[in-house]
């Protein structure tokens, strides 16, 4: 057996409070972790959820609506309010665009306006 392992006492004793010290130092930092994560997922679970619909606003006056988005879309614009499930349906019914990333007219189940027909692709 290959004992890399110094053969006096007073250098294995320096060793074993060597490990000793790192030991408590990678316990204080495994304990301060966990007690980030922790808070962390506290504040994940206590943070209100952001609303189901918003409308992204247009510059100019009166800030009219242009788009409707689902409230988790990615693509969500800096002006932009929320918005109640009837007023997004109203919105998208009305004609007002919907995000083509996060669709909420398909998932309000709102009918397609007809389009054009794509030209066939030519093989």
């Amino acid at each position: 057996m290959f004992d890399d392992l110094p053969p006096d006492l007073a250098r294995l004793l320096t060793l074993r409070t060597w490990h000793a010290m790192w030991l408590t130092r990678i316990d204080a930092k495994i304990a301060a972790v966990r007690q980030r994560e922790a808070e962390q997922k506290r504040v994940r679970l206590t943070r209100l959820p952001g609303p189901e619909w918003v409308v992204e606003l247009g510059i100019g006056v009166g800030r009219p609506p242009v788009e409707v988005h689902a409230g988790h879309c990615y693509a969500i614009g800096k002006r932009h309010r929320p918005i109640s499930r009837d007023e997004a349906r109203r919105l998208l019914d009305a004609g007002l665009r919907a995000c083509s990333h996060c669709t909420p007219d398909t998932t309000l189940d709102i009918p397609l306006p007809s389009r054009p027909a794509l030209p066939a692709a030519a093989h």
